[in-house]
């Protein structure tokens, strides 16, 4: 058995790794450990307490992956509801679909009797109130929300504006690999906008029979080079864990334009092995592992340099890992 998540997940690594012990399947642990993140407005880039869109609304994204199956469940920029994990875990278990998004979302979670909630906090509120009253200009205030938002959207790259996600990927004790994900996005996102957390095989990706994935940060670059089915298809040719992420990494220097800034890849595969990587770290990122045995325990993340700066591809030739 085995468990990891990014630091976002450290209220809800706990619950997962102890029911995981107690022998729940993978899927069930990874929905309980992901629940109180989405429920704690302590957590700016998860659930409620997340950021807002450019309009100052909260849109809520996540997954889940069984690899056993390869169900997933899915959903994106859904308002107005608490736990996303659990609208995706229902879509799954109740539709053919495997996402929905906005209104449609919505609209599934009303019919499953979904906990709703405000997920705009008093302080997500002030400072998007802020960003509003210093950027627009009075004829924009006054024709508010009829403009243009597409010049705004500057503010969605700023790196001080939360982007970041939740992410968990388990082996449980019968061998199942199973994945997820939830986040608020970006701060100050176009409407609708979903990033890689909702779509399946760039933002996470589980197969019993090799192994799972799941990426943080930037999700346009794991949009883009289908991060998380590429480390799982990499691990089925055969090679490691720490080998297909550092393929995947060096996917990236392929990208040209758009945004190229930072992503957090965590991988594990079928034998208790697992590997993250900060793409464009500072050294900073930690993530919990526990495999299956005492208390989960927060270790750093290796170290890969693909861009000197935000929007430039470094001339670097192979990735250098460090750590």
């Amino acid at each position: 058995m085995i468990l990891v998540t990014n630091n976002e997940g450290t209220l809800g690594v706990p619950t997962a790794a102890r029911m995981l012990a107690a022998g729940a399947a993978a899927l069930d642990a990874i929905e309980a450990g992901i629940r109180p993140i989405e429920a704690d407005p302590s957590v700016r880039t998860v659930g409620r307490g997340g950021w807002p869109n450019i309009l100052g609304e909260v849109e809520l994204d996540a997954c889940l992956m069984d690899g056993s199956t390869l169900r997933t469940g899915a959903v994106g920029a859904l308002k107005g509801y608490l736990h996303p994990v659990s609208v995706a875990r229902e879509i799954m278990r109740r539709l053919p679909h495997e996402l929905l998004v906005g209104d449609g979302a919505a609209r599934f979670a009303a019919e499953i009797g979904a906990e709703t909630a405000d997920n705009l906090i008093a302080d997500s509120k002030r400072a998007w109130q802020a960003w509003y009253d210093a950027e627009l200009t009075p004829a924009q205030k006054a024709a508010w929300p009829a403009v243009d938002l597409a010049p705004l959207c500057r503010h969605a790259i700023d790196p001080e504006i939360g982007r970041d996600t939740t992410v968990f990927l388990a082996q449980d004790a019968t061998g199942a690999v199973c994945s997820g994900t939830s986040t608020s996005g970006w701060g100050w996102k176009y409407p609708g906008r979903l990033g890689d957390s909702p779509i399946i095989g760039a933002g996470s990706y589980a197969d019993t029979r090799y192994g799972a994935a799941a990426c943080t940060g930037a999700g346009e670059m794991t949009i883009r080079c289908g991060t998380a089915r590429a480390i799982v298809l990499y691990m089925k040719k055969g090679a490691s864990v720490a080998d297909a992420v550092f393929e995947a990494a060096d996917d990236m220097r392929a990208l040209r334009g758009g945004l190229i800034s930072r992503v957090t890849i965590h991988a594990i595969d079928t034998r208790g092995n697992h590997k993250v990587v900060a793409v464009n770290g500072d050294g900073s990122n930690v993530y919990w592992l526990w495999d299956g045995a005492g208390e989960p325990r927060r270790c750093p993340a290796d170290v890969v340099r693909i861009a000197e700066e935000v929007g430039r591809v470094s001339s670097v030739a192979r990735y250098t890992a460090a750590g």
